[in-house]
């Protein structure tokens, strides 16, 4: 019945759409990708059963594509040729370097990416045959979202067999396997190291471009800039170091002041504490009874009601809190690892020669760092390198004219 609806007069004006055509075209190649990538992903796998998982999105992804393939057919155009890798995303650079798990990670942050890009199409296509076709994919892409967040778990040493009856104390064998795998997730440390290495560099190279500017006519300039670089790097560090111990100790005192808050509460009126957890578990999908009966059994256990109920009300939890020394540490040796880059040369040479080489290293460094984020993020490598090299060659270039002019000031 729809298809007689759907009027040849309504397919010419949406054929004469260059935007909507753009983003079909757009949906149809990310569509391949994702095929490509996931059939890349199970070439990968040496478990069967994950392969058999991931090919089974490869050719979900296959048959999304088709269907835009369809509607562009529908509004008259030809039936596009995919010419990306033939492995989509799944042998890029840094999913190499991060592993199946990593790459896994990554995907799947993809697909919520690509659900969202979906649900913003709903509202701007303006085409009700396309965005029958977005309702049914959305569904879709957030069923491998779900499936993918079932297969990001620890792959190394993975063997199919059941879970093994733990004769110890549960929150000791909780323990143990959090041990195994670290607490945090690696982008958790590679984030701050990032951060870290990215202040120190960015506010160092933008010393040494300004120092360098304000003293190009000294004859010792080399030495005021090599000074001027190992005295910010100092306090960069310091101050890195100082405002991290600080954020995670305020954040560890701030949970200890909830969590007293909350005690003083549950003691107070311990009904009214079984009743609002219950009714958290039911906001989350759990039948009454069933919920009832977990706030029963918890509230058996004072102390670890207190942590369910601000874990769950206040999404507070004593892991997720930093260390206070280590976040210390290692926003100092990161920050000052960066701050020492740009003065490197200064150690060796002097003039206009030391002020390019200084310049010529920081960039690259900025080209790593930005290179080294997509770790933790979906862009691609070389761009987000570009980004921060651009950012870098901005801020040398305006700290250096500063400098320029404030040289002249003081001629």
């Amino acid at each position: 019945m729809n298809e007689t609806q759907h009027t040849p007069d309504i397919d010419r004006e949406n054929a004469a759409n260059p935007k909507l055509i753009k983003a079909l075209l757009n949906n149809w190649n990310e569509e391949m990708v994702g095929a490509a990538t996931y059939r890349g992903l199970a070439d990968n796998e040496s478990d069967s059963e994950r392969k058999h998982i991931l090919l089974d999105m490869a050719q979900s992804e296959l048959d999304h594509a088709e269907r835009w393939a369809a509607r562009l057919n529908e509004l008259g155009q030809p039936t596009p040729e995919y010419k990306g890798n033939p492995t989509g995303k799944a042998d890029t650079f840094v999913n190499r370097v991060s592993g199946q798990s990593g790459a896994l990670r990554r995907v799947e942050l993809e697909e919520r990416i690509h659900v969202a890009h979906y649900g913003r199409q709903l509202k701007e296509l303006g085409d009700d045959r396309s965005v029958a076709i977005l309702q049914d994919l959305i569904a879709d892409e957030r069923s491998h979202s779900r499936q993918l967040k079932r297969l990001i778990t620890p792959i190394e040493g993975r063997t199919h067999r059941p879970l093994p009856i733990r004769a110890k104390d549960p929150a000791e064998a909780l323990e143990e396997m959090r041990s195994k795998r670290g607490r945090k997730s690696p982008a958790s440390w590679i984030g701050d190291a990032i951060y870290g290495v990215n202040d120190g560099l960015g506010a160092i190279f933008g010393i040494v471009s300004g120092v360098s500017g304000a003293t190009i006519h000294n004859p010792n300039s080399s030495q005021v800039v090599l000074l001027a670089g190992l005295a910010g790097t100092i306090a960069s560090a310091l101050s890195m170091g100082s405002g991290a111990y600080l954020a995670a100790k305020s954040e560890r005192e701030i949970y200890e002041a909830e969590i007293q808050k909350k005690r003083e509460e549950i003691e107070d009126k311990p009904e009214d504490a079984k009743e609002e957890l219950m009714l958290i578990y039911q906001v989350k999908g759990i039948p009454e009874e069933d919920a009832r009966r977990m706030a029963e059994h918890l509230s058996s256990n004072p102390e670890q009601f207190l942590k369910t109920l601000a874990a769950e009300e206040l999404n507070l939890t004593e892991e997720a809190l930093s260390n206070p020394i280590t976040s210390a540490i290692s926003g100092s040796v990161s920050t000052a690892i960066g701050a020492f880059i740009p003065i490197i040369p200064f150690f060796f040479m002097h003039g206009i020669p030391a002020i390019i080489t200084a310049a010529a290293i920081s960039l690259i460094a900025h080209f790593a760092v930005g290179a080294a984020k997509t770790i933790i993020t979906v862009r691609s490598w070389w761009s987000s390198g570009f980004e921060m090299t651009m950012v870098g060659a901005v801020e040398g270039a305006v700290t250096y004219f500063i400098g320029l002019k404030l040289s002249g000031l003081g001629a």
